[in-house]
Protein backbone atom coordinates (compact mmCIF):
# COMPACT_ATOMS: atom_id res chain seq x y z
CA UNK A 1 0.00 0.00 0.00
CA UNK A 2 1.54 3.28 -1.09
CA UNK A 3 1.27 6.46 0.92
CA UNK A 4 1.96 8.55 -2.18
CA UNK A 5 -0.12 11.34 -3.64
CA UNK A 6 -2.64 9.06 -5.37
CA UNK A 7 -6.16 10.17 -4.55
CA UNK A 8 -9.48 8.46 -4.89
CA UNK A 9 -12.05 9.69 -7.37
CA UNK A 10 -15.09 9.38 -5.12
CA UNK A 11 -16.24 12.52 -3.25
CA UNK A 12 -15.50 13.11 0.40
CA UNK A 13 -18.04 11.58 2.78
CA UNK A 14 -21.42 13.28 2.71
CA UNK A 15 -22.31 14.82 6.01
CA UNK A 16 -25.98 14.61 6.92
CA UNK A 17 -27.86 17.88 7.22
CA UNK A 18 -28.97 16.88 10.70
CA UNK A 19 -26.43 16.24 13.45
CA UNK A 20 -25.56 12.60 14.03
CA UNK A 21 -26.44 11.30 17.48
CA UNK A 22 -25.70 7.58 17.43
CA UNK A 23 -22.05 6.79 18.23
CA UNK A 24 -20.10 4.95 15.57
CA UNK A 25 -17.15 3.86 17.72
CA UNK A 26 -16.15 3.04 21.29
CA UNK A 27 -18.15 5.02 23.84
CA UNK A 28 -16.21 4.29 27.03
CA UNK A 29 -12.86 2.94 28.21
CA UNK A 30 -12.36 -0.82 27.78
CA UNK A 31 -10.80 -3.09 30.39
CA UNK A 32 -8.95 -5.03 27.70
CA UNK A 33 -6.98 -2.01 26.40
CA UNK A 34 -3.53 -1.79 28.00
CA UNK A 35 -2.15 1.56 29.10
CA UNK A 36 0.24 3.00 26.55
CA UNK A 37 3.89 3.56 27.40
CA UNK A 38 4.55 6.77 29.30
CA UNK A 39 6.24 8.28 26.22
CA UNK A 40 3.02 7.76 24.20
CA UNK A 41 0.76 9.60 26.65
CA UNK A 42 -0.41 13.17 26.55
CA UNK A 43 0.45 15.31 29.57
CA UNK A 44 -2.26 16.14 32.11
CA UNK A 45 -3.09 19.23 34.05
CA UNK A 46 -5.53 20.03 36.80
CA UNK A 47 -7.73 22.90 35.74
CA UNK A 48 -9.42 25.40 37.97
CA UNK A 49 -11.90 28.19 37.45
CA UNK A 50 -14.98 28.07 35.28
CA UNK A 51 -15.06 24.92 33.19
CA UNK A 52 -16.01 25.25 29.52
CA UNK A 53 -18.86 23.32 27.93
CA UNK A 54 -16.10 21.16 26.45
CA UNK A 55 -12.41 21.15 25.60
CA UNK A 56 -10.74 20.93 22.19
CA UNK A 57 -7.76 18.61 22.71
CA UNK A 58 -5.20 18.83 19.93
CA UNK A 59 -3.26 15.57 20.05
CA UNK A 60 -0.20 17.15 18.40
CA UNK A 61 1.13 20.62 17.68
CA UNK A 62 -0.72 22.47 14.94
CA UNK A 63 -3.82 20.28 15.19
CA UNK A 64 -6.17 23.27 15.25
CA UNK A 65 -7.51 23.34 18.81
CA UNK A 66 -6.92 27.07 19.21
CA UNK A 67 -8.64 27.91 15.92
CA UNK A 68 -11.69 25.89 16.91
CA UNK A 69 -11.81 27.32 20.45
CA UNK A 70 -11.85 30.85 19.01
CA UNK A 71 -15.10 30.04 17.21
CA UNK A 72 -17.02 29.45 20.44
CA UNK A 73 -16.22 31.19 23.72
CA UNK A 74 -17.97 28.43 25.70
CA UNK A 75 -15.17 26.02 24.71
CA UNK A 76 -11.46 26.03 25.49
CA UNK A 77 -8.27 24.75 23.94
CA UNK A 78 -6.72 22.12 26.22
CA UNK A 79 -3.19 23.03 25.09
CA UNK A 80 -2.35 19.41 24.21
CA UNK A 81 -3.08 18.23 27.80
CA UNK A 82 -5.84 16.09 29.27
CA UNK A 83 -7.87 18.65 31.30
CA UNK A 84 -8.57 17.10 34.69
CA UNK A 85 -11.36 18.64 36.78
CA UNK A 86 -13.16 17.54 39.91
CA UNK A 87 -16.44 17.20 37.97
CA UNK A 88 -14.91 15.46 34.95
CA UNK A 89 -14.28 16.93 31.50
CA UNK A 90 -15.70 16.36 28.05
CA UNK A 91 -13.12 16.60 25.28
CA UNK A 92 -13.09 16.46 21.51
CA UNK A 93 -9.80 15.16 20.13
CA UNK A 94 -8.35 17.00 17.13
CA UNK A 95 -5.74 15.83 14.62
CA UNK A 96 -4.59 16.88 11.17
CA UNK A 97 -5.47 14.67 8.21
CA UNK A 98 -2.02 13.19 7.75
CA UNK A 99 -0.48 9.94 8.94
CA UNK A 100 1.54 11.46 11.83
CA UNK A 101 -1.54 13.36 13.04
CA UNK A 102 -3.73 10.27 12.89
CA UNK A 103 -1.10 8.20 14.70
CA UNK A 104 -1.10 10.82 17.48
CA UNK A 105 -4.91 10.57 17.60
CA UNK A 106 -4.66 6.78 17.79
CA UNK A 107 -2.30 7.05 20.77
CA UNK A 108 -4.64 9.49 22.55
CA UNK A 109 -7.67 7.28 21.87
CA UNK A 110 -5.76 4.28 23.21
CA UNK A 111 -4.78 6.20 26.34
CA UNK A 112 -8.43 7.16 26.94
CA UNK A 113 -9.68 3.64 26.14
CA UNK A 114 -7.26 2.15 28.68
CA UNK A 115 -9.02 4.06 31.46
CA UNK A 116 -5.81 5.82 32.47
CA UNK A 117 -7.37 9.31 32.33
CA UNK A 118 -10.21 9.10 34.85
CA UNK A 119 -12.94 11.70 34.64
CA UNK A 120 -12.47 12.27 30.90
CA UNK A 121 -15.39 11.81 28.51
CA UNK A 122 -14.29 11.75 24.86
CA UNK A 123 -17.07 12.87 22.49
CA UNK A 124 -15.11 12.07 19.33
CA UNK A 125 -12.31 13.00 16.96
CA UNK A 126 -12.23 15.91 14.52
CA UNK A 127 -9.82 15.33 11.65
CA UNK A 128 -8.84 18.76 10.31
CA UNK A 129 -7.94 18.94 6.63
CA UNK A 130 -4.20 19.58 6.25
CA UNK A 131 -4.54 20.62 2.60
CA UNK A 132 -7.31 21.58 0.19
CA UNK A 133 -8.88 18.85 -1.93
CA UNK A 134 -9.67 15.21 -1.43
CA UNK A 135 -7.86 12.98 1.00
CA UNK A 136 -5.73 10.14 -0.34
CA UNK A 137 -7.48 6.79 0.09
CA UNK A 138 -4.86 5.52 2.56
CA UNK A 139 -5.46 8.47 4.86
CA UNK A 140 -9.25 8.15 4.65
CA UNK A 141 -9.01 4.44 5.45
CA UNK A 142 -6.65 5.02 8.37
CA UNK A 143 -8.87 7.80 9.77
CA UNK A 144 -11.78 5.34 9.83
CA UNK A 145 -9.66 2.84 11.76
CA UNK A 146 -8.61 5.48 14.30
CA UNK A 147 -12.15 6.82 14.49
CA UNK A 148 -13.40 3.41 15.59
CA UNK A 149 -11.64 3.99 18.91
CA UNK A 150 -13.83 6.97 19.85
CA UNK A 151 -17.58 7.61 19.78
CA UNK A 152 -17.66 9.87 16.70
CA UNK A 153 -15.43 10.79 13.77
CA UNK A 154 -15.76 14.04 11.84
CA UNK A 155 -13.77 15.48 8.94
CA UNK A 156 -13.50 19.26 8.95
CA UNK A 157 -12.80 20.66 5.48
CA UNK A 158 -9.95 22.98 4.56
CA UNK A 159 -10.35 26.59 5.76
CA UNK A 160 -8.02 28.78 3.70
CA UNK A 161 -7.82 31.80 6.09
CA UNK A 162 -6.40 29.55 8.84
CA UNK A 163 -3.40 28.84 6.62
CA UNK A 164 -2.46 32.51 6.97
CA UNK A 165 -3.20 32.72 10.69
CA UNK A 166 -6.44 34.67 10.23
CA UNK A 167 -9.33 34.26 12.61
CA UNK A 168 -12.70 33.52 11.09
CA UNK A 169 -16.19 33.71 12.52
CA UNK A 170 -18.56 30.80 12.52
CA UNK A 171 -20.58 32.48 9.76
CA UNK A 172 -17.48 32.73 7.56
CA UNK A 173 -16.83 28.98 7.64
CA UNK A 174 -17.92 26.79 4.74
CA UNK A 175 -21.39 25.28 5.26
CA UNK A 176 -19.89 21.78 5.56
CA UNK A 177 -17.67 22.96 8.43
CA UNK A 178 -20.62 24.55 10.25
CA UNK A 179 -22.55 21.28 9.87
CA UNK A 180 -19.63 19.34 11.37
CA UNK A 181 -19.47 21.74 14.32
CA UNK A 182 -23.24 21.33 14.87
CA UNK A 183 -22.71 17.56 14.95
CA UNK A 184 -19.85 17.97 17.43
CA UNK A 185 -22.03 20.10 19.72
CA UNK A 186 -24.80 17.45 19.62
CA UNK A 187 -22.33 14.66 20.46
CA UNK A 188 -20.78 16.71 23.27
CA UNK A 189 -24.21 17.27 24.80
CA UNK A 190 -24.83 13.51 24.74
CA UNK A 191 -21.35 12.74 26.16
CA UNK A 192 -21.69 15.33 28.92
CA UNK A 193 -24.88 13.60 30.05
CA UNK A 194 -23.04 10.31 30.57
CA UNK A 195 -20.97 9.69 33.70
CA UNK A 196 -17.23 10.31 33.43
CA UNK A 197 -15.16 7.12 33.64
Amino acid sequence: MSLGAETIEEPDPIIDALPAVAPTGATKPQLSVPQPDHADRLPRWNTSGRDPVFWWLGVHGGAGETSLARLDKTTRAAEHHWPLTSAGSTVVLIARSNIPGLRAAQRAATEWASGSVPGIRVAGLVVMADAPGRLPKEIRDFSRIVGGGVPHLWHLPWVEPWRYGHDVTLDELPKEARTVLDQVRTAVTAAAGSPAK
